[in-house]
């Protein structure tokens, strides 16, 4: 025999009867669906939610610019990251923007997507003319973008520079 009990918690109660009879109401009732949202497990749900939400739209949110230490201020004025952080014959990579921009000759500047082909891993660092993914040791030509060695099938995809002045900016 089986016995039923009826608790003060507000657990749904189920839509199937102990009795023979068909149920008269498909739907519960107002009193239950109340109860299902406002119990401790849903309100804690909703609230996480919107926390994490709250999170996500914080990490998304596009970097804010900030004025440059160099004494000429000539980076803050043309609003961008200034040329000096990109040495010639090497690179930077700008993991925010996941870009990498390189110098391969000093004011020739070349900017490229920085997620590696392979596997979609960041590029690392531009050594020794070559931009280099520390995943899988893809290497990438820092004039060209294009793929010298490693598991990477294309090479990285290019990205439009524009230098004014003492800075520069990517598209």
């Amino acid at each position: 025999m089986t016995r039923r009990t009826h608790s003060s918690t507000t657990e749904p109660t189920s839509s199937t009867s102990t009795s023979d009879t068909p149920s008269t109401s498909p739907e519960p009732r107002l009193g239950d669906r109340i109860s299902l949202l406002t119990d401790r497990r849903g309100v804690l749900r909703v609230a996480g939610v919107v926390v994490g939400a709250g999170a996500l739209a914080a990490c998304s949110s596009p970097p804010v610019p900030t004025a440059s230490a160099d004494s000429s201020g000539g980076a803050a004025a043309a609003g961008g990251t200034p040329t000096s952080e990109v040495p010639v014959g090497g690179g930077t990579v700008f993991p925010d923007t996941m870009t990498v921009v390189t110098q391969p000759t000093a004011g020739t500047f070349k900017a490229f997507d920085a997620v590696c082909p392979h596997q979609g891993c960041t590029v690392g660092s531009v050594e020794n003319g070559q931009i280099i993914c520390p995943c899988h040791q893809s290497h990438f030509d820092a004039t060209t973008g294009d793929r010298v060695s490693g598991p990477a099938p294309t090479g990285l995809t290019a990205k439009t520079i524009t230098v004014t002045g003492t800075a520069f900016t990517v598209s």
